[in-house]
C-alpha cells in the first residue's frame, strides 16, 4: 500500500496492513517532526509534492524491494501539509520471513525514498529563516 495524504499518520492502521501469520518480522519505521536541524530550532515543517509522480516513484521502489528481500507485506505512507512538532512525517512498514531482512528493506526504502521520491520539505525555524530541502539534495544553507 502506497500513498500520499495530507492528514495524520496512524500508525497502528500501517502496521496492521502489513501484519501476516506468514511473517516472523515486521519493521515500522516512523519519521516524525523534530525540534532542532543542527543549531537552528525548528518550529513547523511543511511537505509538498505532487502525488501521481511521487506516488509512481513509491511505486517503482516497492518493487525493487520485493526483487531484493521476501517482503510479505509493506505499506509506505507520506504526509503532505504543515506538520508541527512531533507530527509523523512518513511510516514504512514492512513484513518478511526474519528480522533482518526486514531491518534492511525497511532502511533501504526509507533512505532511497528520500533520495528520489519528488516530495519537497521547507522547514521553518524559529529564527524566522526558513528553506526548502529537495530529494537527494540535503540541507542547503539557511537565507
Amino acid at each position: 500500500m502506497i500513498s500520499i495524504i495530507s492528514t495524520p499518520i496512524d500508525a497502528t492502521e500501517t502496521l496492521r496492513l502489513v501484519q501476516s501469520t506468514r511473517a516472523g518480522a515486521v519493521c515500522l519505521f516512523l519519521g516524525t517532526v523534530r525540534e532542532f536541524t543542527g543549531e537552528l530550532v525548528t518550529t513547523y515543517l511543511e511537505y509538498e509534492a505532487y502525488p501521481l509522480m511521487a506516488e509512481r516513484k513509491l511505486a517503482e521502489l516497492e518493487a525493487q524491494a520485493r526483487a531484493r528481500w521476501p517482503i510479505i507485506e509493506l505499506a509506505i505512507v507520506h504526509r503532505v501539509g504543515r506538520l508541527e512538532l512531533g507530527d509523523v512525517a512518513v511510516a514504512v512498514a514492512v513484513s518478511t520471513p526474519h528480522r533482518a531482512e526486514a531491518f534492511a528493506a525497511c532502511q533501504w526504502i526509507m533512505d532511497t525514498l528520500k533520495e528520489v521520491v519528488p516530495i519537497w520539505k521547507k522547514e521553518r525555524w524559529a529564527n524566522g529563516q526558513e528553506e526548502w530541502i529537495h530529494p537527494g539534495l540535503g540541507l542547503a544553507s539557511p537565507q
